[in-house]
């Protein structure tokens, strides 16, 4: 039987309920009891960094982080509240201060990339990334951002290539075929911006616009073509 007094229920509840000035007063008056409650220090932060105190949320983070100096979940919220404050270098310094610690983190790998794009700098975001995708050629965070940051430095063929990781990597990303299809255009690749847009991933774009040409008809329509028969073959 669930326990609905439990501090842990009780704050799962208003986080869920988005209650987050009702979540940081209970944990409050559970610091009133128990000053080092560890629960209640990094759900202080966790509610305050929802209601955008960020000041406040790293006040609770840095007393979570002088009991336990690898908490991963003060050290993530920290993070979150700096950004909000746009200190991306103090994010930076934060994170090189982990992967001292644990150079394979990937989450403080793209943390430290996206600060560094925040502050223009994505030659050496761009490290990051590469330094994320050792680890894990799938991630999803260290190719789209690698992307942007090859889009910023004008990269656009680079770029094009690592949307289209990420696309086979997570298809559910919606804005991809967008972005790919404007840097086609930048490129004057009008064909391939037509075929990006359709959702369609680089390796399939020559074969289409080759049955385009054989069937002497225009991409839209071998586009439609190609979707019929999808369609025909997945309906029986």
């Amino acid at each position: 039987m669930i326990n609905l007094l439990d501090p842990n229920n009780v704050i799962t509840r208003m986080f869920n309920s988005e209650r987050y000035e009702d979540m940081y007063e209970y944990c409050k008056d559970l610091l009133l009891k128990i000053p080092n409650d560890m629960l209640a220090l990094q759900n202080c932060a966790l509610a305050l960094i929802y209601l955008k105190r960020f000041d406040e949320a790293i006040t609770y983070c840095d007393k979570v982080l002088s009991i336990n100096s690898d908490d991963n979940f003060a050290i993530k919220n920290k993070i979150f509240a700096l950004e909000g404050l746009g200190n991306y270098s103090l994010v930076i310094e934060l994170c090189d201060e982990i992967l001292k610690k644990n150079p394979r983190d990937s989450w403080i790998i793209n943390s430290k990339g996206l600060s560094l794009n925040e502050l223009d700098r994505h030659t050496e975001a761009i490290i990051c990334y590469d330094a994320s995708l050792l680890l894990d050629p799938k991630d999803v965070t260290a190719l789209m951002n690698k992307a942007i940051s090859l889009s910023h430095l004008k990269k656009f063929e680079e770029a094009i290539q690592y949307y289209d990781l990420a696309q086979k990597a997570d298809p559910s990303l919606k804005e991809i075929p967008r972005v790919k299809s404007q840097l086609f255009q930048k490129l004057g690749m009008e064909e391939n911006a037509f075929l990006a847009a359709q959702g369609i991933l680089n390796a399939d774009m020559e074969k289409i616009k080759q049955e385009a040409r054989e069937n002497k008809c225009t991409l839209f329509h071998q586009v439609c073509e190609n979707e019929f028969k999808k369609f025909e073959k997945n309906d029986f």
